[in-house]
């Protein structure tokens, strides 16, 4: 079983801790994917960072593509990427994949399929804490924003996978700092230097293994970072934001309990991919009530007890 670090040669936020990664000791070059797709092997332990030349969010299936070429199982991928944002803050940011929102047909308008959602890299919650202490000895802070992400954007992946992006502009993308800063985290995160690595799903975590799948809200998902960031047991599933929740109020449905729209099929996918990203834990949906209208938060609400999915508050993260 191996880890798939995945960068692209043509964004300069990929580039970047792809390099710094590189320059660290203990790489080799490794076999390349399909002739043109070059990758390099950390040691003789399970890491492998693959560099191609195309869009980060369009090459699909790279994990079935690398066991083709290889015969290796891949375990868990990791994206270097950049990130966009119209405050044009920088930040450095860590979130899950999926369009399951999308009704088929739908184009996605950066990669995926419309109504999935890979599996979550189980390290997201626990890199994203380590993240902000490496910033902070590296003198990004306050500058830099460390945050969460909702859900959203492909490729399509079939292991548990998250991305580690720099934002949110071209001024950002490109810097050193932020890219040794990511570098280290990944190089930490998996322990590559010698040290044990961070935040490995085992499903026997001395009774921690209870798992933020996160409903609602905007697209940085504060109320579930709060947790997050404040609770060093917990761990993190899925991100649906609002806009990734369709629901659409229909007068007559109303009087039967019933709300169109796609929500449901969103919820469903998001939280069947969380919980095959986290055999025997304990999957609890967070809501950020603030953000729905109290016929939404009652419709989710009734849907969650329905579906048999726990409904958590803030403490019931301890």
């Amino acid at each position: 079983m191996v880890i798939l670090v995945i960068s692209t040669t043509i964004d300069p936020a990929s580039i970047g801790p792809a390099s710094a990664l590189l320059a660290m000791p203990g790489w080799h070059p490794g076999p390349s994917l399909e002739d043109d797709i070059p990758s390099f092997v950390h040691g003789e332990g399970r890491v492998r960072l693959v560099q191609h030349s195309n869009s980060i969010v369009e090459e699909d299936d790279l994990d079935k593509r690398w066991e083709a070429a290889t015969g290796e199982v891949v375990d868990e991928v990791i994206f270097l990427s950049k990130h966009k944002a119209a405050s044009n803050k920088p930040a450095l940011t860590i979130h899950p994949i999926g369009i399951p929102h999308l009704n088929e047909g739908e184009v996605p308008l950066a990669g995926g399929k419309p109504g999935w959602a890979a599996p979550p890299n189980p390290r997201m919650g626990s890199w994203l804490r380590r993240l902000k202490t490496i910033a902070n000895n590296h003198n990004l802070l306050p500058e830099f924003e460390i945050t969460l992400e909702a859900t959203h954007h492909g490729p399509i992946i079939n292991v548990p996978t998250m991305f580690l992006e720099i934002g949110s502009t071209e001024e950002h993308w490109p810097r050193q700092d932020a890219a040794q800063v990511m570098a280290l985290l990944v190089c930490e995160g998996l322990g590559l230097g010698g040290s044990p690595d961070i935040g490995n799903w085992s499903g026997n975590n001395s009774g921690k293994n209870k798992v933020l799948f996160g409903i609602g809200g905007g697209h940085y998902v504060p109320r579930h970072m709060d947790i997050v960031m404040k609770k060093d047991c917990v761990w993190v599933g899925h991100l649906i934001s609002g806009y990734a929740l369709p629901m659409e109020e229909d007068t007559s449905a109303l009087k039967d309990g019933g709300v169109g729209g796609n929500w449901r099929k969103s919820i469903t996918v998001s939280f069947e991919a969380t919980k095959s990203a986290f055999p025997g834990g304990e999957i609890i949906a967070h809501l950020d009530h603030k953000s729905f209208k109290g016929w939404q938060k009652n419709a989710i609400v009734s849907f969650l007890v329905e579906s048999n999915i726990k409904v958590g508050k803030p403490n019931d993260f301890n």
